[in-house]
């Protein structure tokens, strides 16, 4: 009984720290091709001033460790797209009747959400080329966000968004 609680309070932590991932790329893109990369300077990100330069810290290291350099003349130029919004509950109530071989059955179900409606982030990172101005490559993490989370904790969930998102970056051609 004891191992059934633990691993029932093992899986609530790791549902409510989860950190949903999309990619979508284009597949004719052949990524060797890229070296360099920048900002768009007209970046509207959604973000505060503080929280925009935490994420781009942590897109710069991670980028660097990939090999890619941030360059004046880059061959692929990054905009960056976020929302905070409210999750909704997704609370339902079922009611079933059946039967079978002269016996009658009902039953009645209840779903509770296992996240409340918190806070959630989206984030979208968009890589745009420079010489063709076409998007060739788009990642989104939707998170969970603590508006009075302190800024090492900032920083922290950045990092962490920011490694997941990267993890499949770039796409293995196939």
């Amino acid at each position: 009984m004891k191992k059934l609680c633990y691993l029932t309070l093992v899986f609530f932590g790791i549902s409510c720290n989860a950190i949903r991932v999309d990619y979508d790329y284009d597949r004719a893109t052949d990524f060797s091709n890229y070296s360099t990369y920048n900002y768009f300077t007209d970046i509207e990100s959604g973000l505060s001033q503080l929280d925009e330069k935490r994420l781009v810290k942590a897109l710069d290291s991670t980028l660097q460790a990939k090999g890619y350099l941030l360059a004046e003349e880059p061959d692929f130029n990054i905009n960056i797209v976020s929302a905070v919004y409210r999750n909704s509950p997704s609370n339902n109530v079922g009611v079933g009747i059946g039967g079978t071989g002269g016996r009658v059955g009902g039953g009645v179900s209840i779903g509770l959400p296992i996240q409340g409606s918190g806070l959630k982030r989206e984030i979208q990172i968009d890589f745009v080329d420079s010489q063709k101005e076409v998007l060739f490559w788009q990642g989104t993490s939707i998170s969970n966000h603590r508006e009075n989370a302190s800024p090492d904790e900032r920083e922290a969930q950045f990092k962490k968004v920011v490694d997941k998102i990267f993890v499949k970056f770039p796409p293995e051609r196939k």
